[in-house]
């Protein structure tokens, strides 16, 4: 349970970042695109991908149609998820918590081809291919022994 000084505590950092910033005024799922748009109240509209926002990936359109704004306006939430959305954030271009992020990014690296990339394959499995982790049986057994 929350107690009163960390509520009005947390209410009044709503209140300072509200001032700093836009705030969402309206919210809404575009099914033809699996886009969320959000008007600001600068009159500014921002759409994303649902598809690339942590939670909202693989949720069914009905889902996703179901959006709250916080009453801070900071937020948007899809109640039927059990997502949520920080609107600072997603204006910077994050659209999930470090680690999902860095993840979504690695999957991303890891999953390109380029001509540079293959030399630097082939050029490491010359050299014995990737070095051992510290973990590793082998190295441990190398170790011991």
């Amino acid at each position: 349970m929350v107690s009163r000084k960390a509520f009005k505590d947390a209410t009044a950092r709503a209140e300072e970042r509200r001032a700093e910033g836009p705030t969402a005024v309206a919210a809404r799922y575009i099914r033809a695109t699996r886009r969320i748009s959000v008007t600001l109240d600068t009159d500014i509209e921002v759409i994303f991908s649902a598809d690339r926002a942590q939670g909202l990936a693989q949720a069914r359109p009905a889902d996703l149609s179901d959006i709250e704004i916080t009453p801070s306006g900071l937020g948007l939430h899809f109640p039927k998820l059990d997502a949520d959305i920080y609107l600072p954030a997603l204006l910077e271009g994050v659209l999930g918590s470090r680690s999902w992020m860095a993840a979504s990014l690695g999957k991303k690296g890891g999953s390109s081809r380029s001509r540079a990339k293959a030399t630097a394959s082939r050029n490491n499995g010359k050299l014995g291919g990737r070095p051992r982790k510290a973990g590793d049986r082998k190295t441990r057994m190398r170790i011991a022994g």
